[in-house]
């Protein structure tokens, strides 16, 4: 160690054009925009492109005819007879009933919505097609809304797409759409020939004929390889997307690298140490060989010219915000400003706290800013930054705010990042003025990247990982309790408060919901504060004045508090030592990430701690397979590693990711999961592309991502 002596410090590409789907009018002057095309723009198909890449959701076989006697109940069937029976009834309800004799047997049509043309279409003695599920009735067979018309014409040659679609925008006019946007599409190849089967299972099909061939499959198709995306024509469409994805990154990266930062590195202080040694020397406690570890990562990028742009990840506990005030302060060092930023006033001021006890005693002012400031103190706080005081601005979403003007920002810190939009994350790059200079990037989180996550939406970062906890963490006992044993839940806290420990209390929601039948946390104060005759009962919510938030954190902080009843406005950033016990009400109802994170809030002390699960089946007799499966994990494992691996099974890349993806598109069409062998390939391709083939690879993300690739430089 060293012995330091305390320190005097002085105060785009452009989108390609956009092609309408259909031309309404001739001449010049601009026609107004039918409600199908304004729904067409609501689904996001505004360019050629657009339109050939929206692929049917299912198909119909509309191919053959089905003779009724060799139809199963549950098949998806067309048949075509003759109407021997047409009346509307009105028993239990209004409804057209009609009934069609194919000549090997006879099946009910009903109609709960219907229109006189229906009638006039399905009056006896009309001979019609109809395609719909057969279903076992009281007296003979039925279909209930099945699609009809009148019967002749040749049968389709090709299975019948169904798009998703949205209100005002009708299947034909879509499949018109589309078509015509598919023949209109530039769909050059942009892949090089010595890559279409290179390093793959099979080789790749050009994509105008995968489109074409998804778009309208033969009849001869096995319907499940459409179904799991496994078809050839599915895995050329996948691979295109994977290599986007790849190839956008891999640019975005690039384009980083031919930015400049300032380098951070410390000044020669003679016989003083450096900030980091005296902040290091000061510490109650030794980091650990992980938390060394990614602190080098940093250092060493801090150092470089170019903008650093990392991703700090680490489970819940782990230590990742000592690791980020050794970046603040190396930047603070070397003469320059740092901002941390972090989703919540309850952990912005978690993170203010600490930092105050750290950084204080080395005689580094911290700036403090939130929405709920009062003039005065938003004043001196701004004056402080823009002078260059505060070398450390620590805050919410107010950091960003036009107002705030830095002296010279070098470093921004954004803790629990996915819960920032892209936005937001830029608007926080664009507060450094510097000759045109980029600030150093590091972002954090305490939801782990499973890896094929971090090949992929993350592969214009470089990830550090902290993979250990700090030595005496307690181990938490997970248990999986039904409401109806409630009573035994309110005696565990009575032992726990008892033996002098904490308790958090989690709900869902603040109020009284009448579309969701959730107890919620006034009602769970009441109830616990009643149960529980001399222990104060404290409660916290996302709706009070944030003074009021901040008061009753203090009061469970300093233990005038046995039990905190909360939403989940506690999941990060609160840090209690004490409190040794965690009862999540309606536990099925959450996420499992949030649920990780929840129960990362005890097992901070000496004390052995747990977390109880509370969960309610409602009406139904049983959990839900999703819900059962969450549980299920929290209790198999506390590793946040497989917590986030077994969630992103579960939820998919879409919901894991959040707000992340507020600007760079989700993959439409591959699958983490499954297609590893795809994505291995277009990791492989991209840097090739990109040196070898620079036009091929500009024309391939205009035609997958358009304008948006800009956003991945956040």
């Amino acid at each position: 160690m060293h012995n330091c002596p305390m320190p005097t410090r002085s105060a785009p590409t452009a989108s390609p054009r956009k092609v309408p789907p259909a031309e309404a009018g001739t001449g010049n002057a601009v026609a107004p925009k039918s409600q199908p095309q304004k729904a067409l723009e609501k689904l996001g198909l505004r360019r050629d492109i657009d339109l050939a890449l929206h692929l049917p959701l299912r198909y119909e076989d509309e191919t053959r005819i089905t003779r009724l006697a060799d139809a199963r109940d549950g098949d998806m069937v067309q048949i075509e007879g003759q109407v021997t029976h047409s009346e509307v009834t009105f028993r239990p309800r209004r409804q057209l009933r009609v009934t069609v004799d194919d000549g090997s047997d006879t099946c009910v049509l009903r109609f709960i919505n219907f229109y006189p043309s229906h009638q006039k279409t399905l009056s006896v003695g009309a001979r019609v097609r109809v395609r719909g599920e057969i279903r076992g009735g009281f007296v003979s067979r039925e279909m209930v809304h099945p699609g009809f018309r009148a019967a002749g014409g040749e049968l389709a040659t090709a299975l019948t797409p169904v798009y998703p679609t949205v209100a005002g925008l009708p299947q034909a006019y879509l499949r018109k759409a589309v078509l015509g946007g598919l023949a209109r599409a530039d769909l050059a190849e942009t892949l090089p020939a010595e890559f279409l089967s290179k390093n793959l299972p099979q080789p790749l099909s050009s994509m105008r004929e995968a489109l074409s061939f998804l778009h309208n499959p033969t009849p001869d198709v096995m319907l499940a390889t459409l179904e799991d995306r496994s078809h050839p024509a599915w895995q050329r469409l996948k691979a295109e997307e994977l290599l986007a994805q790849q190839l956008s990154q891999l640019q975005a990266r690039r384009v980083r690298a031919a930015m400049r930062a300032p380098p951070l590195r410390s000044p020669v202080h003679g016989p003083q140490c450096t900030l980091q040694e005296q902040l290091l020397e000061r510490l109650p406690f030794r980091l650990t060989a992980a938390q060394q570890r990614v602190g080098a990562e940093i250092a060493a990028d801090l150092q470089k010219n170019v903008p650093m742009h990392r991703l700090l990840q680490g489970d819940v506990g782990s230590g990742k915000t000592v690791v980020a005030a050794l970046a603040a302060v190396r930047c603070i060092d070397a003469g320059w400003q740092c901002a941390l930023m972090a989703p919540t006033e309850i952990l912005a001021e978690q993170h203010f706290r600490k930092l105050i006890g750290w950084l204080e005693p080395l005689g580094i002012q911290t700036a403090w800013l939130t929405g709920s400031q009062k003039a005065k103190e938003r004043r001196e706080a701004l004056a402080m930054i823009a002078s260059g005081a505060a070398s450390l601005v620590v805050g919410t979403h107010a950091v960003i705010q036009d107002k705030v003007v830095f002296d010279n920002l070098a470093l921004a810190i954004i803790d629990e990042q996915h819960r920032f939009g892209v936005a937001q994350r830029l608007a926080l790059r664009s507060k450094m003025t510097q000759g045109g200079e980029e600030p150093h990037l590091l972002m954090m989180t305490a939801t782990p990247i499973p890896r094929t996550l971090a090949m992929s939406y993350y592969a214009d970062l470089d990830v550090s990982t902290i993979d250990e906890l700090p030595p005496g963490r307690t181990p938490i006992v997970t248990k999986v309790v039904s409401e109806t044993r409630r009573d035994e839940v309110v005696e565990r806290i009575r032992s726990q408060l008892a033996e002098g420990r904490q308790v958090y209390w989690v709900c869902p929601l603040i109020e009284e919901s009448e579309s969701v039948d959730l107890i919620n946390a006034t009602q769970t104060h009441e109830a616990l504060s009643a149960a529980l005759p001399g222990t104060q009962v404290g409660l916290l919510h996302s709706r009070m004045p944030p003074a009021e938030k901040k008061a009753v954190m203090a009061s469970f902080t300093s233990g005038q508090l046995g039990v905190l009843v909360s939403t989940t406005v506690i999941e990060v950033g609160v840090d209690v030592p004490n409190a040794s016990l965690m009862v999540i009400e309606h536990a099925e109802r959450f996420g499992l990430s949030q649920l990780h994170q929840l129960r990362g809030r005890v097992g901070r002390g000496a004390a052995a701690s747990a977390c109880v699960l509370l969960y309610s089946t409602g009406d139904a007799p049983r959990l839900g397979e999703t819900a059962r499966a969450r549980l299920k994990a929290m209790v198999e494992t506390q590793d946040g590693f497989e917590i986030a691996r077994r969630d992103l099974e579960i939820r998919g890349p879409g919901e894991f990711l959040g707000a992340r993806q507020s600007g760079a598109p989700l993959l439409r069409f591959a699958d983490l999961a499954t297609d590893t062998e795809l994505l291995a390939w277009a990791r492989a391709l991209a840097p090739v592309m990109l040196e070898k083939y620079p036009d091929l690879a500009h024309r391939h993300i205009l035609r997958w991502l358009g304008g948006k690739a800009e956003f991945l430089k956040a």
